[in-house]
């Protein structure tokens, strides 16, 4: 900065210093490194805690990187909950926290868990957590095509991502046909051993959430909904399946709506003309991470996705991840961001200097 005073100003960024990285099963390398790669080149050391699900892959994670860093800048914590709460609470032999930072990937539920933890010992906490992620399809669309890339946003990783498209609101002109096709294509996944190469869709990675399933799918059908495929869970060989699901015409009130599912199920909303109608259904959630606009005119795309609270928007795509751009989320989406420029500066501190050479 220019001198103030004969004061000369700088400002410089410094790394945090210990980043506790609690991390997700869904996408382990992925979401892991999403964290890892940026707080080492910034100059952080890391403790790592893998999911309980994916403990092999945290282990593999820890040889790959131990045999190219110096000794002590990455460890992996590999146990259960128990082990991300002792990283949260614990502190050394003279009071300091053992973390300056905490990174969490995870669920909404844990993720306000950790921040209530990261607020007693005051430090930075960023969250990764789920979502309820919408997609709106105009009338003007190639509906066979939109809707095999529905189905595939929606079930891919057998819905076990936090952008999986769990809401689809079709313009009424084209709803039946379209969710005639989205059936259709759904109807032709290969469940399966997940080994296999045909196999689409394997058992769920957490058997009890075949139970938040259920009662979504009878809170619907309660409520008016439509289960027009799927709508129950299978045991293969000792895993638990779930019956790939369309759930239509679903109103606001249904939790299949409301909460995030997680799994194999897909609801999907006619919607009118309006732009207002549409924005508002589509921000009508408790999560903000991705919403999406399918239509072939551009304007219509324009009209729409400034006005949806999410952090990432697509037109005529959706559940993609760029390296360029932020990762975020709004509500109770999260906290922070990973990937791009952003993504890297978070991990940094600031520090102003005031050198002034005159006593």
């Amino acid at each position: 900065f220019p001198d103030r005073g004969g004061v000369k100003e700088t400002l410089v960024q410094e790394p945090i210093g210990v980043v506790g990285n609690i991390s997700a099963w869904n996408y382990p390398y992925f979401v892991g490194h999403n964290v890892i790669i940026p707080a080492l080149l910034t100059g952080n050391a890391v403790l790592y805690k893998p999911s309980e699900y994916a403990l092999l892959t945290g282990s593999n994670i820890e040889s790959l990187l131990n045999e190219h860093l110096p000794e002590n800048v990455f460890q992996a914590l590999i146990g259960d909950g128990s082990v991300g709460q002792a990283l949260l609470n614990g502190s050394n032999s003279k009071g300091k926290r053992l973390i300056d930072a905490v990174f969490f990937t995870g669920s909404n539920a844990t993720g306000t868990k950790i921040a209530e933890a990261a607020g007693r010992k005051l430090m930075k906490v960023q969250l990764e957590l789920g979502g309820k992620d919408g997609a709106y399809i105009h009338k003007d669309v190639p509906v066979d095509s939109v809707a095999a890339s529905i189905a595939d946003g929606a079930f891919y990783n057998n819905g076990q991502s936090c952008c999986s498209v769990e809401r689809v609101f079709v313009h009424e002109a084209i709803y039946k046909e379209f969710v005639d096709r989205l059936v259709h294509h759904i109807s032709n996944f290969t469940m399966g051993d997940p080994s296999e190469p045909n196999t689409y869709l394997g058992p769920l990675t957490r058997p009890q959430q075949a139970d938040v399933l259920d009662e979504q799918v009878e809170d619907a059908r309660n409520k008016g909904g439509k289960i027009l495929i799927g709508g129950e869970r299978k045991t293969i060989n000792g895993g638990v399946y779930y019956l790939p699901t369309v759930v239509s015409d679903c109103s606001a009130d249904m939790k299949v709506m409301r909460n995030e599912s997680f799994g194999p199920i897909v609801a999907v909303s006619p919607v009118s003309d309006s732009v207002h109608e549409v924005v508002e259904k589509m921000n009508d959630c408790l999560y903000g991470l991705t919403n999406s606009v399918f239509s072939v005119d551009p304007d219509v795309a324009e009209k729409i996705l400034p006005q949806l609270n999410s952090g990432t928007v697509y037109w005529n795509s959706c559940d993609r991840v760029s390296p360029q751009l932020p990762w975020s989320g709004r509500n109770g989406s999260g906290i922070g961001a990973t990937l791009g420029e952003i993504g890297i500066s978070t991990f940094l501190q600031p520090k102003g200097y005031h050198r002034n050479p005159k006593i």
